[in-house]
């Protein structure tokens, strides 16, 4: 029997993850709706949460904020939550994709291939937080319009930063979606689970601020840390400008540990179910 060579493993491994890639970005840019639904949600939301509260909110008021943050308007403390919440739908919207391939026969048609479950997993997830990453970096242009200073070196952090927090989410998406047989279960566990994740994140207000029992969920929400990764990278001035109590590496160390776990059970969920099917 012939082996297999390590460059041939490679290639078996990376020629299926990009064509699923190319497929997951062919797709997004030929539905515009789709576009417009991912973009614009958040940039609403984000606009009308902050322009019907801003005036009425004072982070000063809160409580367990620094004097740099208490000087914050609401559109520029919530713009990092913002960038999240750009992540978290279009990761997340983008996964819906599995079920429709899967109902479509498309993906009877790959896992019947002797193609790797692991390049599949990283080819929709690579595919999904492409996606939301280049979303998420034209709102960032919008930063100085919210007040926010942008620079190259934050402009580029942030978008270093996107990147563990987009495969977290979309590698939740994935396991989700896997698991699912219907897009309207997807969406009620998309309203009960991932919903209370992002409000409950500090993404729009400091957690510090709210009860005891909201702080203790807040502070084992995944989500906090990665809202707390972008805000770093947004305001690159240390954790007094930040007003935030997470330091930086705890969070990237968080988001990085939440990437990769996510990661890990979407390849599992992937490798058992392909097993039970071939028995």
């Amino acid at each position: 029997m012939k082996s297999v060579s390590p460059s041939d493993a490679v290639v078996g491994l990376w020629l299926p993850c990009r064509t699923l890639i190319q497929r997951e970005i062919v797709r997004f840019l030929r539905q515009r709706s789709r576009i417009i639904g991912a973009l614009g949600t958040p940039l609403i939301f984000w606009l009308m949460v902050g322009g019907g509260l801003g005036r009425s909110f004072s982070l000063g008021a809160s409580g367990g904020v620094t004097e740099g943050a208490a000087s914050m308007t609401y559109m520029q403390y919530t713009f990092p939550g913002a960038l999240a919440a750009i992540l978290l739908f279009t990761s997340i919207f983008a996964m819906i994709s599995i079920i429709d391939d899967r109902r479509e026969g498309f993906m009877q048609g790959v896992l019947v291939a002797p193609v790797p479950r692991l390049a599949i997993v990283l080819g929709k997830v690579m595919g999904a937080s492409i996606l939301a990453i280049g979303q998420a970096a034209v709102f960032l242009l919008l930063a100085p319009t919210a007040g926010v200073p942008l620079s190259i070196e934050s402009f580029l952090l942030t978008a270093a930063a996107m990147i563990p927090v987009a495969i977290a989410v979309t590698a939740l998406g994935f396991w989700l979606a896997w698991i699912m047989d219907s897009t309207q279960g997807f969406h009620g566990i998309m309203n009960l689970l991932l919903m209370p994740m992002l409000v409950l994140s500090g993404a729009f207000f400091p957690p510090s601020g709210s009860a005891a029992v909201l702080r203790w969920i807040t502070l084992v929400n995944p989500m906090t840390y990665s809202v707390a990764l972008l805000r770093h990278a947004v305001f690159p001035g240390g954790s007094e400008a930040v007003g935030h109590v997470i330091d930086l590496w705890a969070a990237l160390g968080v988001t990085v540990a939440f990437a990769l776990l996510m990661i890990g059970i979407s390849i599992f969920v992937a490798i058992r179910d392909s097993a039970r099917a071939a028995q």
